[in-house]
Protein backbone atom coordinates (compact mmCIF):
# COMPACT_ATOMS: atom_id res chain seq x y z
CA UNK A 1 0.00 0.00 0.00
CA UNK A 2 1.30 3.43 -0.96
CA UNK A 3 0.11 6.80 0.32
CA UNK A 4 0.95 10.07 -1.41
CA UNK A 5 1.00 13.16 0.84
CA UNK A 6 0.57 16.59 -0.78
CA UNK A 7 1.10 19.97 0.86
CA UNK A 8 -0.01 22.67 -1.58
CA UNK A 9 1.06 26.22 -0.75
CA UNK A 10 0.33 29.43 -2.59
CA UNK A 11 3.34 28.94 -4.91
CA UNK A 12 4.58 25.45 -4.06
CA UNK A 13 3.69 21.78 -3.75
CA UNK A 14 5.63 19.53 -1.37
CA UNK A 15 5.15 15.79 -1.63
CA UNK A 16 6.16 12.48 -0.05
CA UNK A 17 5.24 8.97 -1.16
CA UNK A 18 5.14 6.41 1.68
CA UNK A 19 5.09 2.63 1.66
CA UNK A 20 2.44 1.93 4.30
CA UNK A 21 3.81 -1.49 5.29
CA UNK A 22 6.68 0.10 7.24
CA UNK A 23 6.18 3.83 6.51
CA UNK A 24 9.49 4.31 4.76
CA UNK A 25 9.66 7.16 2.24
CA UNK A 26 9.75 5.97 -1.36
CA UNK A 27 10.11 9.45 -2.86
CA UNK A 28 9.95 13.08 -1.82
CA UNK A 29 10.43 16.53 -3.25
CA UNK A 30 8.90 19.90 -4.00
CA UNK A 31 7.80 22.16 -6.80
CA UNK A 32 8.61 25.77 -5.92
CA UNK A 33 7.88 29.22 -7.34
CA UNK A 34 4.75 28.11 -9.19
CA UNK A 35 3.51 30.88 -11.48
CA UNK A 36 6.75 32.82 -11.05
CA UNK A 37 9.87 33.15 -13.22
CA UNK A 38 12.50 30.56 -12.43
CA UNK A 39 10.36 27.67 -11.22
CA UNK A 40 12.16 24.75 -9.59
CA UNK A 41 11.31 21.05 -9.20
CA UNK A 42 13.44 18.90 -6.90
CA UNK A 43 13.00 15.24 -6.09
CA UNK A 44 14.74 12.30 -4.47
CA UNK A 45 14.08 8.53 -4.39
CA UNK A 46 15.85 5.19 -4.21
CA UNK A 47 16.34 3.08 -7.32
CA UNK A 48 15.67 -0.70 -7.39
CA UNK A 49 19.22 -1.32 -6.19
CA UNK A 50 18.59 0.87 -3.15
CA UNK A 51 20.86 3.67 -4.32
CA UNK A 52 19.76 7.23 -3.51
CA UNK A 53 18.88 9.30 -6.57
CA UNK A 54 17.97 12.97 -6.88
CA UNK A 55 17.44 15.68 -9.46
CA UNK A 56 16.71 19.38 -9.87
CA UNK A 57 14.73 20.81 -12.77
CA UNK A 58 14.67 24.57 -13.34
CA UNK A 59 11.88 25.78 -15.60
CA UNK A 60 8.74 27.90 -15.45
CA UNK A 61 5.77 26.07 -13.91
CA UNK A 62 2.54 27.81 -14.85
CA UNK A 63 0.15 26.58 -12.16
CA UNK A 64 -0.55 23.88 -9.58
CA UNK A 65 -1.90 21.57 -12.29
CA UNK A 66 1.38 21.67 -14.18
CA UNK A 67 3.33 21.26 -10.94
CA UNK A 68 1.45 18.14 -9.88
CA UNK A 69 1.72 16.69 -13.39
CA UNK A 70 5.51 17.04 -13.07
CA UNK A 71 5.40 15.21 -9.74
CA UNK A 72 3.28 12.33 -11.03
CA UNK A 73 5.41 11.95 -14.17
CA UNK A 74 8.56 11.76 -12.06
CA UNK A 75 7.03 9.19 -9.67
CA UNK A 76 6.19 7.02 -12.68
CA UNK A 77 9.54 7.56 -14.42
CA UNK A 78 11.52 6.65 -11.31
CA UNK A 79 9.53 3.43 -10.92
CA UNK A 80 8.30 4.09 -7.38
CA UNK A 81 4.69 4.39 -8.58
CA UNK A 82 3.48 2.02 -11.27
CA UNK A 83 0.14 3.74 -11.91
CA UNK A 84 -3.10 4.81 -10.29
CA UNK A 85 -3.76 1.24 -9.16
CA UNK A 86 -0.50 1.28 -7.22
CA UNK A 87 -1.77 4.10 -4.99
CA UNK A 88 -3.95 3.42 -1.94
CA UNK A 89 -4.82 7.01 -1.06
CA UNK A 90 -3.79 10.65 -1.35
CA UNK A 91 -3.58 12.76 1.81
CA UNK A 92 -3.83 16.55 1.60
CA UNK A 93 -2.70 18.99 4.25
CA UNK A 94 -5.46 21.58 4.74
CA UNK A 95 -4.74 24.44 7.12
CA UNK A 96 -8.21 25.41 8.32
CA UNK A 97 -11.20 23.18 8.91
CA UNK A 98 -12.98 25.46 11.37
CA UNK A 99 -15.40 23.65 13.67
CA UNK A 100 -16.60 21.40 10.86
CA UNK A 101 -13.77 18.84 10.97
CA UNK A 102 -12.50 17.04 14.05
CA UNK A 103 -10.68 14.27 12.20
CA UNK A 104 -9.26 13.39 8.76
CA UNK A 105 -12.08 13.32 6.23
CA UNK A 106 -12.65 11.69 2.86
CA UNK A 107 -12.93 14.44 0.27
CA UNK A 108 -16.11 14.93 -1.73
CA UNK A 109 -17.94 17.95 -3.12
CA UNK A 110 -19.50 18.78 0.26
CA UNK A 111 -16.12 18.69 2.03
CA UNK A 112 -14.58 20.92 -0.64
CA UNK A 113 -17.45 23.39 -0.18
CA UNK A 114 -16.73 23.62 3.54
CA UNK A 115 -13.00 24.11 2.92
CA UNK A 116 -13.94 26.90 0.52
CA UNK A 117 -16.22 28.38 3.18
CA UNK A 118 -13.22 28.52 5.55
CA UNK A 119 -11.20 30.76 3.20
CA UNK A 120 -11.97 33.96 5.19
CA UNK A 121 -10.30 32.27 8.20
CA UNK A 122 -7.21 31.21 6.21
CA UNK A 123 -7.09 33.40 3.07
CA UNK A 124 -3.45 32.61 2.27
CA UNK A 125 -3.65 28.84 2.73
CA UNK A 126 -7.06 27.29 2.05
CA UNK A 127 -7.27 28.49 -1.59
CA UNK A 128 -3.91 26.84 -2.33
CA UNK A 129 -4.95 23.68 -0.49
CA UNK A 130 -8.11 23.56 -2.61
CA UNK A 131 -6.13 24.04 -5.81
CA UNK A 132 -3.98 21.01 -4.99
CA UNK A 133 -7.06 18.92 -4.15
CA UNK A 134 -8.78 19.77 -7.44
CA UNK A 135 -5.73 18.84 -9.50
CA UNK A 136 -5.18 15.57 -7.61
CA UNK A 137 -8.82 14.56 -8.04
CA UNK A 138 -8.40 14.98 -11.81
CA UNK A 139 -5.12 13.07 -11.93
CA UNK A 140 -6.24 10.24 -9.61
CA UNK A 141 -10.01 9.99 -10.14
CA UNK A 142 -10.29 6.47 -8.73
CA UNK A 143 -8.10 6.95 -5.65
CA UNK A 144 -9.60 7.93 -2.25
CA UNK A 145 -8.41 11.37 -1.18
CA UNK A 146 -8.36 12.63 2.39
CA UNK A 147 -8.13 16.10 3.94
CA UNK A 148 -6.05 16.30 7.12
CA UNK A 149 -6.60 19.59 8.92
CA UNK A 150 -4.05 21.58 10.96
CA UNK A 151 -6.90 22.70 13.21
CA UNK A 152 -8.54 19.30 13.80
CA UNK A 153 -6.34 18.16 16.70
CA UNK A 154 -7.39 21.22 18.71
CA UNK A 155 -11.13 20.68 18.28
CA UNK A 156 -11.11 18.85 21.63
CA UNK A 157 -10.47 22.15 23.46
CA UNK A 158 -13.30 23.08 25.87
CA UNK A 159 -15.21 26.35 25.38
CA UNK A 160 -13.35 27.94 28.29
CA UNK A 161 -10.15 27.57 26.24
CA UNK A 162 -11.38 28.41 22.75
CA UNK A 163 -13.86 31.23 23.36
CA UNK A 164 -12.78 34.88 23.39
CA UNK A 165 -14.48 37.31 25.78
CA UNK A 166 -16.37 38.93 22.91
CA UNK A 167 -20.10 39.28 22.16
CA UNK A 168 -21.84 35.99 21.45
CA UNK A 169 -22.90 36.93 17.92
CA UNK A 170 -19.27 37.29 16.82
CA UNK A 171 -18.80 33.62 17.63
CA UNK A 172 -22.13 32.31 16.35
CA UNK A 173 -22.44 34.42 13.20
CA UNK A 174 -18.79 35.05 12.33
CA UNK A 175 -16.92 32.08 13.88
CA UNK A 176 -14.58 34.26 15.94
CA UNK A 177 -12.89 31.84 18.37
CA UNK A 178 -9.53 30.21 18.97
CA UNK A 179 -8.74 27.31 16.62
CA UNK A 180 -5.04 26.57 16.99
CA UNK A 181 -2.62 25.32 14.34
CA UNK A 182 0.36 22.95 13.92
CA UNK A 183 -2.14 20.24 14.88
CA UNK A 184 -0.53 17.42 12.90
CA UNK A 185 2.84 18.17 14.51
CA UNK A 186 1.42 18.27 18.04
CA UNK A 187 -0.53 15.06 17.36
CA UNK A 188 2.55 13.26 16.05
CA UNK A 189 4.95 14.20 18.84
CA UNK A 190 2.39 13.61 21.59
CA UNK A 191 1.81 10.07 20.29
CA UNK A 192 5.57 9.45 20.03
CA UNK A 193 6.11 10.88 23.53
CA UNK A 194 3.63 8.41 24.98
CA UNK A 195 5.45 5.57 23.23
CA UNK A 196 8.82 6.73 24.62
CA UNK A 197 7.28 6.84 28.10
CA UNK A 198 5.94 3.32 27.66
CA UNK A 199 2.36 4.48 28.12
CA UNK A 200 -0.80 4.75 26.09
CA UNK A 201 -1.58 8.31 24.90
CA UNK A 202 -4.67 8.25 27.13
CA UNK A 203 -2.39 7.92 30.17
CA UNK A 204 -0.22 10.96 29.50
CA UNK A 205 -0.29 14.66 30.33
CA UNK A 206 2.08 16.53 28.03
CA UNK A 207 3.14 20.02 27.02
CA UNK A 208 4.34 20.03 23.42
CA UNK A 209 6.39 22.94 22.08
CA UNK A 210 6.61 23.28 18.29
CA UNK A 211 9.37 25.87 17.90
CA UNK A 212 10.45 27.14 14.51
CA UNK A 213 9.88 30.26 12.45
CA UNK A 214 6.27 29.62 13.44
CA UNK A 215 5.85 28.49 17.03
CA UNK A 216 3.08 27.13 19.23
CA UNK A 217 2.55 25.38 22.55
CA UNK A 218 -0.14 22.83 23.33
CA UNK A 219 -1.42 21.25 26.55
CA UNK A 220 -2.31 17.60 25.84
CA UNK A 221 -4.33 15.57 28.34
CA UNK A 222 -4.97 11.93 27.59
CA UNK A 223 -4.03 12.31 23.93
CA UNK A 224 -6.29 15.33 23.38
CA UNK A 225 -5.50 19.03 23.06
CA UNK A 226 -7.10 21.02 25.89
CA UNK A 227 -5.43 24.36 25.11
CA UNK A 228 -3.03 25.80 22.55
CA UNK A 229 -1.28 29.11 22.06
CA UNK A 230 -2.35 30.04 18.51
CA UNK A 231 -5.84 31.46 18.12
CA UNK A 232 -8.21 32.56 15.38
CA UNK A 233 -5.05 32.92 13.28
CA UNK A 234 -1.43 31.74 13.71
CA UNK A 235 -0.50 35.23 14.99
CA UNK A 236 -1.47 34.67 18.64
CA UNK A 237 0.76 33.13 21.28
CA UNK A 238 4.52 32.63 21.34
CA UNK A 239 7.14 34.96 19.88
CA UNK A 240 7.93 33.74 16.35
CA UNK A 241 10.37 34.51 13.58
CA UNK A 242 8.43 37.45 12.16
CA UNK A 243 5.14 37.32 14.11
CA UNK A 244 4.69 39.19 17.37
CA UNK A 245 2.53 36.63 19.20
CA UNK A 246 0.48 37.88 22.16
CA UNK A 247 -0.12 41.62 22.05
CA UNK A 248 -2.27 44.21 23.83
CA UNK A 249 -5.14 44.71 21.33
CA UNK A 250 -5.12 48.43 22.08
CA UNK A 251 -1.73 48.70 20.35
CA UNK A 252 -3.70 48.52 17.09
CA UNK A 253 -5.69 51.62 18.09
CA UNK A 254 -2.58 53.42 19.29
CA UNK A 255 -0.71 52.85 16.05
CA UNK A 256 -3.73 53.76 13.93
CA UNK A 257 -4.47 56.95 15.85
CA UNK A 258 -0.91 58.18 16.33
CA UNK A 259 0.98 56.82 13.33
CA UNK A 260 -1.87 56.69 10.84
CA UNK A 261 -1.36 53.01 10.13
CA UNK A 262 -4.21 51.29 8.25
CA UNK A 263 -5.25 47.61 8.39
CA UNK A 264 -2.84 46.38 5.66
CA UNK A 265 0.06 48.18 7.34
CA UNK A 266 -0.81 46.68 10.73
CA UNK A 267 -1.15 43.23 9.18
CA UNK A 268 2.29 43.58 7.60
CA UNK A 269 3.81 44.87 10.84
CA UNK A 270 2.49 42.13 13.13
CA UNK A 271 2.90 39.18 10.74
CA UNK A 272 6.04 40.02 8.74
CA UNK A 273 8.11 42.65 10.59
CA UNK A 274 7.77 41.70 14.25
CA UNK A 275 8.82 38.76 16.42
CA UNK A 276 12.55 38.02 16.52
CA UNK A 277 13.03 40.04 13.33
CA UNK A 278 11.42 43.10 14.89
CA UNK A 279 13.42 42.81 18.09
CA UNK A 280 16.89 42.40 16.59
CA UNK A 281 16.72 42.55 12.80
CA UNK A 282 17.07 38.81 12.08
CA UNK A 283 14.71 35.86 12.49
CA UNK A 284 17.25 33.02 12.32
CA UNK A 285 17.87 31.79 15.87
CA UNK A 286 21.37 30.60 14.93
CA UNK A 287 22.32 34.13 13.92
CA UNK A 288 20.74 35.49 17.12
CA UNK A 289 22.96 33.20 19.19
CA UNK A 290 26.03 34.27 17.22
CA UNK A 291 25.26 37.95 17.74
CA UNK A 292 24.45 37.39 21.42
CA UNK A 293 27.85 35.74 21.91
CA UNK A 294 29.44 38.80 20.29
CA UNK A 295 27.72 41.12 22.76
CA UNK A 296 24.81 42.40 20.64
CA UNK A 297 22.24 43.65 23.19
CA UNK A 298 19.31 43.52 20.74
CA UNK A 299 19.99 39.84 19.96
CA UNK A 300 20.29 39.07 23.68
CA UNK A 301 16.95 40.80 24.27
CA UNK A 302 15.29 38.83 21.45
CA UNK A 303 16.48 35.57 23.00
CA UNK A 304 15.30 36.67 26.46
CA UNK A 305 11.84 37.66 25.19
CA UNK A 306 11.48 34.42 23.22
CA UNK A 307 12.30 32.22 26.22
CA UNK A 308 10.33 34.35 28.70
CA UNK A 309 7.16 33.89 26.63
CA UNK A 310 7.83 30.14 26.41
CA UNK A 311 8.13 29.85 30.18
CA UNK A 312 4.88 31.77 30.71
CA UNK A 313 2.99 29.28 28.57
CA UNK A 314 4.76 26.34 30.19
CA UNK A 315 3.61 27.52 33.62
CA UNK A 316 0.07 28.22 32.47
CA UNK A 317 -0.33 24.81 30.84
CA UNK A 318 1.21 23.01 33.81
CA UNK A 319 -1.55 24.55 35.94
CA UNK A 320 -4.24 23.69 33.35
CA UNK A 321 -3.13 20.05 33.28
CA UNK A 322 -2.70 19.61 37.03
CA UNK A 323 0.31 17.33 36.62
CA UNK A 324 2.83 16.74 33.85
CA UNK A 325 4.41 13.55 32.53
CA UNK A 326 6.62 15.09 29.86
CA UNK A 327 7.68 18.32 28.21
CA UNK A 328 8.30 17.82 24.49
CA UNK A 329 10.45 20.00 22.23
CA UNK A 330 10.07 19.79 18.45
CA UNK A 331 10.49 21.95 15.33
CA UNK A 332 13.75 23.39 14.02
CA UNK A 333 14.53 25.34 17.21
CA UNK A 334 13.04 22.82 19.61
CA UNK A 335 15.02 19.93 18.13
CA UNK A 336 18.37 21.68 17.62
CA UNK A 337 18.73 24.55 20.09
CA UNK A 338 20.14 23.30 23.39
CA UNK A 339 20.33 26.80 24.88
CA UNK A 340 16.65 27.53 24.30
CA UNK A 341 15.78 24.21 25.94
CA UNK A 342 18.08 24.99 28.88
CA UNK A 343 16.68 28.49 29.35
CA UNK A 344 13.11 27.20 29.16
CA UNK A 345 13.72 24.54 31.82
CA UNK A 346 16.00 26.55 34.13
CA UNK A 347 14.89 26.74 37.76
CA UNK A 348 11.89 24.45 37.33
CA UNK A 349 13.01 21.61 39.62
CA UNK A 350 10.07 22.41 41.93
CA UNK A 351 7.80 21.54 38.98
CA UNK A 352 9.61 18.23 38.51
CA UNK A 353 11.61 19.40 35.47
CA UNK A 354 15.29 18.57 35.88
CA UNK A 355 17.34 18.87 32.72
CA UNK A 356 20.44 16.75 32.18
CA UNK A 357 22.94 19.37 31.00
CA UNK A 358 25.23 16.86 29.27
CA UNK A 359 22.41 15.06 27.45
CA UNK A 360 20.87 18.37 26.44
CA UNK A 361 24.13 19.67 24.96
CA UNK A 362 25.02 16.45 23.14
CA UNK A 363 24.85 16.80 19.36
CA UNK A 364 22.51 13.84 19.05
CA UNK A 365 19.87 13.24 16.44
CA UNK A 366 16.49 11.56 16.59
CA UNK A 367 14.18 11.00 19.53
CA UNK A 368 15.86 11.34 22.91
CA UNK A 369 15.38 12.13 26.59
CA UNK A 370 17.37 15.11 27.85
CA UNK A 371 16.17 15.14 31.47
CA UNK A 372 17.95 13.54 34.39
CA UNK A 373 16.98 9.93 35.21
CA UNK A 374 15.36 10.96 38.51
CA UNK A 375 13.38 13.83 36.95
CA UNK A 376 9.64 13.29 37.67
CA UNK A 377 8.86 15.04 34.38
CA UNK A 378 10.59 13.71 31.29
CA UNK A 379 12.04 16.31 28.93
CA UNK A 380 11.97 14.86 25.42
CA UNK A 381 13.28 15.99 22.04
CA UNK A 382 11.20 14.47 19.24
CA UNK A 383 11.75 15.45 15.60
CA UNK A 384 8.36 16.16 14.12
CA UNK A 385 7.13 14.38 11.01
CA UNK A 386 3.93 16.04 9.84
CA UNK A 387 3.98 14.22 6.48
CA UNK A 388 4.11 10.83 8.19
CA UNK A 389 1.27 11.86 10.51
CA UNK A 390 -0.82 12.93 7.50
CA UNK A 391 -0.05 9.61 5.78
CA UNK A 392 -1.08 7.60 8.85
CA UNK A 393 -4.28 9.56 9.32
CA UNK A 394 -5.06 9.24 5.61
CA UNK A 395 -4.74 5.48 5.69
CA UNK A 396 -6.91 5.28 8.82
CA UNK A 397 -9.57 7.42 7.14
CA UNK A 398 -9.83 5.02 4.19
CA UNK A 399 -9.99 1.99 6.48
CA UNK A 400 -6.41 0.81 5.93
Amino acid sequence: MKVLVLNSGSSSIKYQLFHAADWHVLAAGAVNRIGEPGGEFTGRWRDPAGEAQSFTLNQAIANHGAGLEHIVAQLHASGVLAGEGDLTAVGHRVVHGGEAFHRPTLIDAAVMAVIRDMIPLAPLHNPANLAGIKVALNLFPGVPQVAVFDTAFHQTMPPAAYRYALPEDLYKAHRVRRYGFHGTSHAYVSRRAAALLGKAPQECNLITLHLGNGASATAVRGGESIDTSMGLTPLEGLVMGTRCGDLDPAIHFYLANNLGMDIPALDDLFNRRSGLLGLCGVNDMREIHRRTDQGDPTAALALDVFCHRLRKYLGAYWVALGHLDALVFTGGIGENDAEVRARTCAGLASMGIRLDAEANQARAQGERRVSRPESPVAVLVIPTNEELEIARQTLEAVGG
